[in-house]
């Protein structure tokens, strides 16, 4: 009898042994899903959009099963004591905790204390067409509207007074420059229409277009308005344009907008193109030349009233930058984010200046309302707008693209668009 209980004690204790290996194996996955799935639930706390309900649930439950494991695992480990050999034992230890901190940082990186991150996810994703969803994952609205709370731009509220703009063709000629920037507007050959300087902004390639006559300069639009878009390239060429930069936004429905129809009022050669719904109604306006060649910002117009006050040429977008020499104030980064950006201004001298930045090839970084403030304080803009950005920001010379836009596919290509403005000869 004995010896039958010996055996079946050495029966149970070769089983036991078995099952140990696959609690400890099971231990050990468990640690490394534990904190993984700690991740998982607090964004779930802040958002249900990436993590619904019934994965919860199933998180949770899986949770609280590896949990009991790991704890089976350590009591199977100090009854066992193991032989691990010490590089094993090193590797899974650096590993772990690396895993850890990581998980640890990601958290941190998305709830704070420190909010940079969290404002520039937020308020670059809102900016675009398509891609929202990104900082709608891990935050709720209360917290996108907090974020905006802090990062936003407000304009001056006023117009352009014209009268302020004293338009000279003729070459300035002047012994000192007020400084570096004033030179590199200012210095040119006779009979140059225009030049563009290159920029380093945030670590990405900018252009700015600087135009000596802005009588040359005009809005020209995709030939099928209302139904497809057209590639600035093409649009420009159409036109024979020396130089032609994007210009406003364009209604999306269904993020599958084929970029005809643009967003508020288009006037091309005093005449109304479109009389649609602005998208941004807070910021922003009518952006547009007048017959006297002077760039307007108007506030609160209608079309009609447009065509009253002389505009020829116009488009509505924003915000508005600057207005009759004052800089909107601008908390945060502005609200929008960092990404591909193009705007347009022109100095008191009547020297028009048209801006693009590239993002660089994920998509994560460009210029910020306050970047594109600041490029336009620098070079004397008195008036300057905001244009449509992202995949739309492109400049053409002679028919050719020269920056490098780049899509929600993280292709270097750009889109279809509905308006442009040109430079022609």
């Amino acid at each position: 009898m004995a010896k039958n209980r010996e055996v079946e004690s050495v029966k149970k204790n070769n089983i036991f042994d078995q099952y140990a290996k696959y609690f400890l194996w099971s231990s050990l996955l468990g640690t490394l899903l534990i904190p993984g799935f700690i991740v998982l639930l607090i964004i779930s706390s802040h958002s249900t959009l990436l993590i619904n309900e019934i994965a919860v649930i199933i998180i949770s439950s899986l949770l609280v099963i590896f949990s009991l494991l790991v704890i089976l695992g350590v009591v199977i480990f100090m009854k066992k004591k193991p032989i691990i050999k010490i590089q094993k034992k090193i590797f899974f230890g650096l590993f772990e905790v690396i895993y850890i901190v990581g998980c640890i940082f990601f958290v941190i990186l998305l709830y704070g204390p420190y909010n940079g991150f969290k404002d520039w996810l937020v308020t670059t994703a809102m900016a675009t067409m398509n891609h929202k969803h990104y900082c709608q994952w891990f935050y709720n609205e209360t917290e996108i509207d907090e974020v905006f709370s802090r990062n936003y731009i407000k304009e001056t509220g006023e117009s352009t007074n014209t009268d302020l703009i004293d338009i000279n063709t003729d070459k300035v000629v002047v012994d000192r420059y007020a400084n570096k920037y004033e030179k590199e507007i200012l210095e040119r050959e006779d009979g140059t229409l225009y030049k563009i300087i290159e920029l380093d902004v945030n670590g990405c390639k900018g252009y700015l277009a600087v135009i000596y006559d802005s009588s040359k300069v005009g809005v020209a639009t995709t030939n099928r308005v209302g139904t497809y878009g057209q590639y600035a390239v093409d649009i420009a060429k159409r036109e024979k344009a020396v130089l032609a930069i994007n210009g406003a936004g364009f209604k999306d429905p269904g993020h599958a907008s084929t970029g005809g129809m643009p967003r508020g009022i288009t006037i091309v050669d005093s005449k109304i193109v479109t009389n649609n719904e602005y998208g941004r109604p807070a910021t922003g306006g009518l952006i547009g030349f007048t017959k006297d060649n002077k760039l307007v910002l108007l506030k609160n117009t209608t079309a009609e009233e447009a065509l009253d006050m002389g505009i020829r040429d116009a488009v509505s977008w924003g915000p508005f930058l600057i207005v009759n020499g004052k800089s909107s104030y601008t908390s945060g980064n502005g609200g929008w984010g960092y990404a591909a950006r193009t705007a347009i201004g022109q100095r008191r001298d009547g020297i028009v200046l048209m801006l693009v930045v590239d993002s660089n090839y994920n998509r994560t970084k460009g210029a910020s309302m306050v970047d594109l403030t600041k490029i336009m304080e620098r070079y004397g803009a008195y008036n300057a707008a905001n244009l449509d950005g992202g995949t739309s920001s492109v400049m053409v010379e002679n028919g050719e693209l020269i920056n490098e836009p780049i899509d929600s596919t993280l292709q270097k290509q750009t889109r279809p668009i509905a308006t442009t403005f040109i430079v022609t000869k």
